[in-house]
């Protein structure tokens, strides 16, 4: 089974009915690389399902949130964000001239993390890096 028949087999156990809209809405967040906000989700859904209304948006990422779907992620208090939750660790740089969130993954940083923990006597349960940074201008 994908990852998305396992998304509306998940919803569907947990009584959530899975709507024209809401598939809309899921589709967007599959394909999304930019971690969008509910407004880029909105006009994007609406390529799918012009239908689908702001308060679905709103409704259904508060409830694909809770559900443990997806991940709301508040960059530099420039407003949510969001994407799809299950998918491999990461973290995340946030370019500050841009808004533009990479995803990355570092060994060398896991590493470390688990070193600072492991002498201050704590196993890491989860963790969340968020780096904000510019490009340097030319000189």
């Amino acid at each position: 089974m994908d990852n998305s028949a396992q998304i509306e087999t998940d919803l569907r156990a947990e009584g959530v009915r899975v709507t024209r809209q809401r598939l809309a809405i899921l589709h967007v967040l599959r394909m999304a690389s930019d971690h969008p906000r509910a407004e880029d989700i909105l006009t994007r859904a609406k390529v799918q399902d012009p239908s689908v209304s702001q308060a679905t948006v709103y409704r259904t990422l508060a409830m694909l949130e809770k559900a443990g779907t997806v991940l709301k992620n508040e960059f530099d208090g420039a407003g949510a964000r969001y994407e799809l939750a299950g998918g491999a660790h990461h973290d995340h740089l946030i370019d500050l001239d841009t808004g533009e969130v990479i995803e990355f993954h570092s060994q060398k940083i896991e590493r470390l993390q688990a070193e600072i923990a492991a002498e201050l006597g704590y196993d890491i349960e989860w963790h969340r890096l968020e780096l904000y940074g510019r490009r340097p201008k030319a000189r």
